[in-house]
């Protein structure tokens, strides 16, 4: 009777602790959730102590509505590179680009420390035939200095009227002096695909974005050059294409695969943690591939680069490509203007990331020509890639 008495004094002590650490848990929870909206609530007065004196003490009359925008493109911004504020006039000026055509120089930008930086420009466009390169930072605009403005501050600066001339100062990898360029904008008409059979027996396949219909376009390509009985294989050109529609470079991969991942994106909500698989059927009739990749393929075409790189389907050929392997997608907002945000990130069937490190070529071949035509006779990546498929 001694030990059960003893015994269950023992339990009651046991369940006391308990009860009390329950109670504690939650209440530390509480105190600390309290703390940290405490330390956001001063944060905001802060910065609204801010605006009050930059109003009242600042040496020019400033605008308040477009100190707000700034405020909101900068909080953004300070996520990545790629999360970015669109005022209304932004949103329907980027509307109305995507429907097709508009005018401009033919370059895609983004930011990178404070700095607008081409991604790529777009084939035989004002940019590209002027000679602008990716990787090229973009200092000046006419006379106005770019760095310390807004990617969409600065890709106003560079729209204009179709046939009125700009004035564009960069600094390039390698190059000591600024490099300026005097370049006419033009109504800007994207053909996403070209093919031709060269040498009457490789089929070359150029790629310059990921847009609704280029898929199918590829697909008629590769059912024209599958009739030549000579085909030895195919070049799939992905230079300087800056990427676009996730679901498009899944469905061009999958013409080069039989089975296996092609993609996976993984979100901080795990329900939305996706994973893309080939289906039976490799349209190439397992022809070989070369795919030409530079620093200004990204996106998209690092998914499927890195796809036929992982599945040892094609020989990836040229220079490391940019790096971008996150998602974005366009969430309007009540003022009718938009935010631009990163939801998610880009994975390999080998389990890498894509995000600032891109896709290693399995043959390293550096651009010799600083201005060059792709499948010209000064395209030393391509010349070598026709070598390598003649043997």
């Amino acid at each position: 009777m001694v030990r059960t008495d003893s015994k269950r004094k023992g339990d009651d002590i046991i369940m006391k602790k308990k009860l009390l650490l329950f109670f504690v848990i939650p209440l530390f929870i509480f105190e600390k959730s309290f703390s940290n909206n405490n330390d956001i609530y001063k944060k905001i007065d802060l910065f609204g102590e801010v605006l009050e004196k930059i109003n009242k003490e600042y040496v020019d009359e400033v605008d308040q509505s477009k100190s707000m925008d700034s405020a909101i493109n900068g909080l953004l911004q300070s996520l990545d590179p790629y999360s970015a504020y669109m005022t209304p006039e932004n949103f329907k000026s980027m509307q109305t680009e995507t429907s097709g055509e508009f005018g401009g120089l033919g370059i895609e930008v983004g930011m990178e420390a404070g700095v607008v930086k081409v991604i790529t420009p777009i084939d035989n466009t004002p940019a590209s035939r002027a000679g602008l390169k990716a990787g090229d930072y973009i200092v000046k605009i006419n006379n106005t200095q770019v760095q310390g403005k807004s990617l969409m501050e600065a890709v106003d600066l560079m729209r204009g009227l179709v046939g009125s001339s700009i004035e564009i100062t960069v600094r390039r990898r390698g190059v000591k002096k600024a490099l300026i360029f005097n370049i006419t904008r033009e109504v800007i008409e994207v053909q996403s695909v070209k093919s031709e059979l060269i040498e009457n027996n490789v089929g070359y396949i150029r790629l310059t974005s990921f847009n609704d219909n280029s898929s199918q376009q590829i697909k008629k390509k590769i059912e024209k050059l599958n009739k030549n009985k000579n085909l030895k294989g195919y070049i799939l050109d992905l230079r300087n294409n800056p990427g676009g529609l996730l679901s498009q470079a899944i469905k061009i991969s999958d013409f080069f695969l039989d089975d296996g991942e092609i993609v996976s994106t993984k979100s901080r909500k795990v329900s939305e943690n996706r994973k893309w698989f080939a289906k039976k059927g490799d349209i190439t009739n397992g022809q070989t591939v070369i795919v030409l990749i530079n620093y200004g393929s990204a996106s998209a075409s690092e998914i499927v680069a890195g796809a036929l790189k992982d599945h040892k389907r094609a020989i990836i050929l040229g220079e490391n490509s940019y790096g971008k392997g996150s998602v974005q997608s366009i969430i309007p907002l009540k003022n009718k203007g938009a935010i631009r945000l990163t939801i998610a990130k880009y994975y390999l069937p080998s389990g890498k990331s894509i995000s600032e490190v891109g896709v290693t070529p399995d043959i390293e071949v550096i651009e010799e020509s600083d201005n060059f035509k792709f499948n010209s006779d000064t395209d030393n990546q391509l010349n070598f890639a026709l070598k390598l498929l003649n043997g």
